[in-house]
């Protein structure tokens, strides 16, 4: 993982491994194994299949119970499959006692997900956000890791020395997060520099689960051409346009991607790419209305959003997709009248909830987007006269 920052190769073939416990149902394990496939395609690897076991909680030792492993590993072996990927966090011993029985390489969610991250990062910050997180990763399972090693090399004699080793990584390892930690700092610090020579504009930032529209969203409203593609994390930078809607000027940013059970190294990591969402003084939470689990997934940006103290900034919820909503909810056959009121009652329903904050577009089709336009204008128009009362150009 040191020296090879991307762990999968493509044309990797992958088996899922997730499970239903006490505090996760079938349902949800069956979604987050739809949701770790995904991933697993973004980094460049093929699923081929999942393996789903009910246990009342994790096994400490391999995760799965024997018996459901070795039918991995048989699995693995008939099949030439090259990975295998676990939906939680695994502890470095836990990868060794997995890996001594498939006979194949081994990582968890949070592996993949640094991964992709490792493989989009562009920016220097990026690239250092990643780095500190990996490193952060590694640090508890050197011990576990070396336990491995200790056993492939095997014999009297490898004991002590394994121990010395993993002390003199422990050690190294450790410089390099401080390193990094330092470097980040210093970055932070021009970053932080840049936003404040923004000047007095209004801030606005897209947030949202990852892959749900943000980048098109921003393309649109900036008319600006940010990298948008149908993958997870698409984009790790934040970037920012400034924006003039009928004279009226504001800054919009586009923020990574939230997702669930994200790596909390991860989250400390991008601490200076999502003070881009703190510093905001209007957000817009873009929703995929198309997806399955839409209302689980404004869940998880609520809660990361309460996380980073950010759950309390005006906010306009973007309900985007409406268009594969459409495609996937009605039938051929439906009539036009009872179409109507199906999106009429989900408009309400949402408009009820979120206390009018809400508009449901097509940024793919283009569709209400000069309504989103007038929402996003009105708010911006408000924030000035509240902050800059004494300024009466834009209000006109």
């Amino acid at each position: 993982m040191l020296e090879n920052k991307n762990i999968i190769k493509n044309e990797e073939t992958a088996v899922l491994v997730g499970l239903v416990h006490k505090s996760q149902t079938e349902e949800q394990a069956k979604e987050y194994l739809d949701e770790l496939a995904f991933l697993a395609e973004t980094a460049g690897a093929t699923t081929i299949k999942t393996f789903q076991q009910k246990l009342p909680h994790p096994d400490s030792k391999t995760f799965v119970g024997k018996g459901k492993l070795e039918e991995i590993a048989a699995y693995v072996a008939a099949r030439g499959v090259s990975l295998v990927i676990f939906d939680d966090e695994l502890s470095g011993s836990q990868i060794s006692n997995i890996e001594k029985v498939v006979k194949a390489k081994t990582i968890d969610r949070s592996d993949l997900i640094l991964d992709i991250f490792a493989r989009r990062a562009k920016t220097a910050q990026a690239k250092t956000q990643v780095e500190l997180a990996q490193y952060q990763y590694l640090l508890p399972r050197l011990k576990g890791m070396w336990k491995h090693l200790e056993r492939q090399g095997g014999g009297i004699g490898t004991r002590g020395p394994g121990e010395t080793e993993i002390e003199t990584d422990r050690r190294i390892v450790k410089d390099k997060i401080s390193l990094l930690k330092k470097r980040l700092q210093e970055i932070d610090k021009q970053s932080f520099v840049q936003r404040k020579d923004r000047g007095e504009f209004i801030r606005v930032a897209l947030v949202g689960y990852t892959n749900v529209g943000k980048s098109t969203i921003m393309n649109l409203l900036s008319k600006s051409e940010v990298f948008a593609e149908n993958k997870l994390f698409a984009t790790l930078e934040t970037t920012t346009r400034k924006v003039v809607f009928e004279q009226v000027p504001f800054l919009l940013s586009d923020t990574v991607g939230f997702i669930r059970k994200l790596p909390h190294h991860l989250v400390e990591s991008f601490k200076s790419t999502l003070d881009e969402v703190r510093e905001a003084d209007i957000l817009l939470h873009v929703v995929d209305i198309s997806h399955p689990q839409y209302e689980d997934q404004i869940g998880v940006v609520k809660k990361t959003l309460q996380d980073i103290k950010a759950d309390e900034k005006p906010m306009l919820t973007i309900f985007n997709k409406m268009d594969l909503y459409e495609k996937n909810t009605f039938d051929e056959w439906l009539e036009e009248e009872v179409k109507v009121d199906i999106k009429r009652e989900l408009r309400e329903r949402w408009e009820h909830e979120l206390e009018g904050n809400t508009v449901f577009i097509s940024a793919a089709e283009r569709t209400n987007i000069e309504e989103l336009r007038s929402l996003i204008l009105g708010k911006v128009k408000d924030l000035y006269k509240v902050r800059y009362p004494y300024k009466t150009i834009f209000f006109e």
